[in-house]
């Protein structure tokens, strides 16, 4: 497979600085709060990157007061480990996937109802509107949440061309662990898949141990899953996200103007991040193109299928995944959205 210069440029940025996880910032000794912090996106990806740029602000409006000791790239572990060491005090925050924070606080999980979303304007939309909702259930877990991320619409990706529902039966599917919204998606539509941690993920496509995977195509990049896959089928599965999560404990050993600080920066970066998450996607598909992988046509009736089976998951969900009440608060947003449109249009 030739790699192509828009992928050496996406890619290039996903090698791990070692000098600076071996010799941290000397400023960190001198500041009054430092931050531990963990996430599962590498060292150079646009998360990362985004959150460099915003603990760098921080830090320069709280006069080094505040500075942050980064470990990317799961280095921690995985969502449930860095959850574990926020407990006990080893960690001051994480950045989650959308499956471990899903367990911690389920209403979370609501923006991962498959098909759900027809597009990033009723994304936006919809993250806005829940976001003081999902603020409090974050708080009732002593977490303060301070900004979600985005990963983008994902599809499906697989080893060989999938266009309908009995071919992706067939395969060998991949389901995050600890997924009920989407497990219960596969499970209507016939799909018995193999869950795994995201980490888990590449190495079990590299033993055939699953051949059908779900991303967006930026973080099949970054995650490296293109390498093992050759076709994309052109619907859109879900949407994927995750958030960026510290410790009440910690935010209130804060003074109050520095905690406001870092809220009203943590919205303004983790919300300009998904401008850069859809851009990086864009480009990222013309080079998945240029390498080579395949887009497949989904068979016309497939988007009806997943709406039928999205619609029969969410009865099965509804009040145990996620509560009855940040569902209905979702698609009041989503139909109100739609029928203004519809006038419009």
């Amino acid at each position: 497979m030739t790699i192509n210069r828009n992928l050496l440029k996406i890619t290039g940025g996903l090698l791990i600085c070692a000098m600076a996880l071996l010799f941290p910032d000397h400023c960190q000794a001198r500041a009054k709060y430092v931050f531990k912090i963990a996430s599962l996106a590498p060292e150079g990806s646009i998360w990362a990157n985004r959150f460099n740029e915003f603990s760098a602000e921080v830090k320069q409006e709280s006069s080094g007061e505040i500075s942050f000791r980064v470990y990317p790239g799961g280095v921690m572990g995985d969502d449930r480990a860095m959850y574990r060491k926020m407990r006990i005090g080893q960690l001051q925050g994480g950045g989650f996937t959308m499956s471990g924070i899903g367990e911690i606080v389920p209403d979370f999980r609501v923006l991962g109802i498959p098909v759900l979303m027809r597009s990033y304007d009723e994304v936006d939309l919809l993250v806005e509107g829940l976001f003081p909702s999902f603020q409090s259930a974050f708080a009732k877990k002593n977490l303060v949440l301070l900004g979600t991320t985005e990963v983008g619409f994902i599809y499906t990706m697989s080893t060989k061309p999938l266009n309908n529902l009995d071919l992706l039966r067939k395969s060998k599917a991949w389901l995050p662990a600890n997924d009920p919204v989407n497990q219960a998606f596969f499970e209507d539509i016939g799909i018995s898949p193999i869950q795994l941690t995201i980490p888990d993920v590449l190495p079990s496509l590299q033993t055939g141990l699953v051949n059908t995977v779900f991303n967006s195509f930026y973080g099949s990049i970054v995650m490296q899953w293109f390498t093992k896959t050759a076709y994309i089928t052109d619907v859109p599965f879900g949407y994927a996200y995750g958030a960026l999560v510290f410790t009440k404990k910690s935010m209130d050993k804060l003074p109050p103007q520095y905690r406001e600080m870092v809220k009203r920066l943590a919205r303004k970066h983790f919300s300009s991040l998904r401008k850069d998450t859809r851009k990086s996607n864009q480009d990222a598909l013309k080079a998945l193109r240029d390498t080579g992988i395949k887009i497949i046509d989904a068979k016309p009736s497939l988007q009806q299928e997943l709406l039928k089976h999205r619609d029969n998951a969410v009865r099965k969900t509804i009040g145990t995944a996620y509560s009855k009440d940040i569902y209905d608060q979702a698609i009041r947003i989503l139909e109100e959205f739609r029928q203004t449109a519809d006038k419009k249009g």
